[in-house]
Formats: structure tokens, C-alpha cells, sequence
């Protein structure tokens, strides 16, 4: 997909895009480096777009992992239905709020890698909170979640517009939370890394096998 095209889709759809430009090289190797991806049997990729993310992860998860990645624009899932052909990709084309209940219509208890591109700035503070509510049960220890955000974001908060910062939601989401930020990509971007909390209801299956 052309830069043109995506900057087209993007202006036309820009609360669900929330880019107009794809994530750069650099933005998706910072994004899967933290990640375990050699011991992934499970990987979720929230807000796949055209794939900027999805190659990397592609690239580096085992021969018999799965990826499941969520993309609500038809275009982009379209797109990339078309460009990548690799059994171990499923493309959710559904909203990142049904989370939960697509892992369980699926049949997987745990994930070990979670990797969003998610425009939260353009979310409520409940819309991002569901999101991580429906992950959260699917959460051990061993997990890893990465989400990037761009260093300029503002959000509306009670009629008025502020610096969007997320690190008080990850917090409360997750017991470690690092980031970093990726001056290599247009806009620059943070990127976090979190780790579940030990003491959360996720933490109570280690390593559990998935039903699939």
C-alpha cells in the first residue's frame, strides 16, 4: 500500500487509523525487541494497519506460534490478507474491545506476547480501560505487552484538551512499566514495555498450555 493510499485512508478514518504515516522500521524494531518472541506460542497484535509491526513479528515468532492481529479498517485488513501469506497469521477483523471473547471463542487461556499500536489518545478513558480489562485474564507472568505512543498525543478530559500520558493507565495494569523514546520515526514516539503484576489475577496459571 502506497504512502499516498494510506495518508488517503487515514484522513478519511483517523479516530480508528490514528497515523498518517506507517510506523517506521525503526518504531517496529523498538516495539518487538523486548518482546520473547522465540518462546511465543500465542502473540496479539492490536492495530495491525498495513503491517508495519505484523512483518517484524512475522519475521521472528517460531514455526508454530500463532498470531492473532486485530484491524478494524476492512481496507487495511484487505491489504493485508493480500500481502502476507503465512499460516501462522489470523486476521481479526473486529474491534480491540472484543479481545476477550475472541480468545475464548478461539479457545487460548494465556498469551505471551501482546503488541499494540492502538491510538488511545483517541479513546475515552473507559474505551482504554475495557481493552485492558478484556486482556487482563489473559495475562502470566511471562508476559510481555509493548505499546507506542506518539510523544506529542493529547487527549479530551472533561471538555478540555491535555498531554495525553499513559503511564498511569499501564500502571495500573501492570506491576513493571519502562519506556523509551524512538526519535527515528515520524512523529517520534514513546514505546512502553510492561510486565503483568505478580499479584494479579493473571498471575494465577504459569506457563499454562493453550487449547486451540
Amino acid at each position: 500500500m502506497s504512502l499516498k493510499t494510506f495518508a488517503s485512508e487515514a484522513l478519511a478514518n483517523f479516530y480508528t487509523v490514528a497515523a498518517v504515516l506507517p510506523s517506521s522500521i525503526h518504531l517496529a524494531s523498538a516495539m518487538v525487541e523486548p518482546l520473547p518472541l522465540s518462546r511465543t506460542l500465542v502473540a496479539i497484535e492490536l492495530g495491525a494497519g498495513t503491517g508495519a509491526v505484523t512483518r517484524q513479528l512475522l519475521h521472528e515468532l517460531p514455526l508454530n506460534a500463532t498470531l492473532l492481529a486485530f484491524e478494524i479498517n476492512p481496507r487495511f485488513v484487505s491489504y493485508l490478507g493480500k500481502t502476507f501469506h503465512d499460516p501462522r497469521l489470523r486476521l481479526i477483523n473486529e474491534s480491540v474491545e472484543n479481545v476477550g471473547p475472541v480468545l475464548r471463542r478461539h479457545s487460548y487461556r494465556h498469551v505471551d506476547v501482546v503488541v499494540s499500536s492502538l491510538g488511545l489518545g483517541f479513546m475515552s478513558e473507559p474505551e482504554r480501560r475495557r481493552i485492558f480489562d478484556g486482556l487482563l485474564p489473559f495475562l502470566r507472568p511471562h508476559t510481555v505487552l509493548t505499546q507506542y505512543q506518539y510523544i506529542h498525543s493529547l487527549e479530551f478530559s472533561k471538555g478540555r484538551l491535555r498531554r495525553l500520558s499513559l503511564q498511569p493507565l499501564l500502571n495500573d495494569y501492570f506491576g513493571s512499566v519502562e519506556s523509551r523514546i524512538i526519535w527515528r520515526n515520524f512523529p517520534p514516539a514513546y514505546v512502553y514495555t510492561c510486565h503483568p503484576q505478580e499479584s494479579s489475577a493473571a498471575a494465577e496459571f504459569c506457563c499454562g498450555e493453550n487449547v486451540v
